[in-house]
């Protein structure tokens, strides 16, 4: 009697099947390190508002992980929903100098960053034609001076320490603002260093202090530090500091209905902010890799702002411009900057012709 040396067929038919499902799992791009918790195809019926089908767009959106509304929008697959036929794209950027060089390379047409990396990108040597057309937050408690010694309790307290933030970012503004009103620029030693930097330089007793956000503010507190000033008092004190969403001229006025839909989605996100925080929380968690504790602790650091917010004086309808300037002239005094606009450059930047139309 022969007796057949072949292996049962049944194994070999469940292992080739586990591999053409990991393949088609892998191909359909639903291994995905930013998945939404709504990793389901597009439909209307996902859509807070009414779907407008007449978009075929094509947007290039860059986010950042930052706790406000246009994670809100990322996860829920608001903007895929409501323009169906509209292709979207998002990618992720670690800091305002990522989104200016995606802008720059003509890589992206829309993205979130920090006012003070948006004036560095419409101002000379970069002079991208950027229009400035959501602002996401103001910037408090997010944004923190956290300082080693125990014995170090304001400013005064820094003369003569060496003290790290990102040079050219919104913490970097805030810092030398507090330092300028205190009479102590000359008087500390500052270091540029990414946040991610932070915590080894920390712990090797390179930095006595650092200007930053989480979750490198979260790390340095864990590890002694304490908190003597934030963003919200140099905001108080009339520097503040936003999140805010820049895109090409080009594209926000040449792309009005998909801008339309995208500015009354930010505006649902900004009502979730304020009204559902536990809903927010749950969508954030997933965008941030954390939980939904963590991500709702993150809240009070920032002012989330409705779209009538927005067209009050303290922004759109009033002060932005002067804000713009002021940061311009800051930063060239840093030397980030060749020149500052004028008067008329910095209040072209501010496009509130879609937050308007939500009145």
């Amino acid at each position: 009697m022969v007796t057949s040396t072949r292996r049962p067929l049944r194994p070999i038919v469940a292992v080739l099947g586990l591999l053409l499902a990991v393949a088609l799992v892998v191909a359909g791009g639903l291994i995905d390190p930013d998945r939404t918790v709504h990793p389901d195809a597009a439909s209307a019926s996902g859509c807070p508002v009414e779907p407008d089908t007449s978009v075929t767009t094509t947007a290039r959106i860059a986010w950042q992980p930052v706790a406000n509304g246009d994670l809100v929008v990322k996860d829920k697959n608001w903007l895929a929903s409501c323009l169906p036929n509209a292709t979207i794209h998002w990618a992720k950027m670690s800091s305002g100098g990522d989104v200016l060089q995606a802008f720059g390379a003509r890589s992206i047409d829309i993205a979130q960053v920090g006012s003070s990396p948006t004036v560095k990108g419409v101002s000379a040597p970069l002079d991208l034609d950027l229009q400035i057309v959501w602002l996401h937050d103001v910037i408090g408690k997010a944004e923190s001076l956290v300082v080693r010694e125990s014995s170090v309790t304001d400013l005064a307290g820094l003369s003569g320490k060496t003290v790290a933030t990102p040079f050219g970012s919104t913490a970097h503004f805030s810092l030398m603002e507090a330092l300028r009103q205190a009479e102590l620029t000359s008087k500390v030693k500052l270091v540029n260093l990414a946040p991610d930097a932070m915590l080894g330089a920390w712990q090797r007793d390179e930095i006595d202090a650092a200007w930053v956000w989480d979750p490198t503010l979260t790390s340095l507190l864990g590890d002694g530090g304490h908190v003597i000033m934030s963003s919200a008092d140099t905001a108080e004190a009339g520097a503040p500091t936003f999140d805010l969403e820049a895109a090409t001229r080009e594209f926000a006025t040449g792309n009005a209905a998909f801008m339309t839909m995208w500015t009354k989605l930010q505006a649902q996100a900004a009502k979730i902010m304020n009204d559902e925080p536990d809903e927010a929380a749950a969508a954030l968690a997933v965008q941030l890799g954390i939980t939904a504790e963590e991500a709702e602790a993150q809240f009070p650091g920032y002012t989330y702002l409705t779209a009538s917010d927005q067209l009050g004086a303290e922004y759109y309808g009033g002060k932005l411009p002067d804000v713009l300037l002021d940061t311009a002239t800051f930063l060239k005094n840093q030397g980030t900057i060749t020149a500052v606009g004028t008067e008329a450059h910095y209040a072209d930047v501010p496009n509130s012709t879609y937050i308007k139309e939500l009145s």
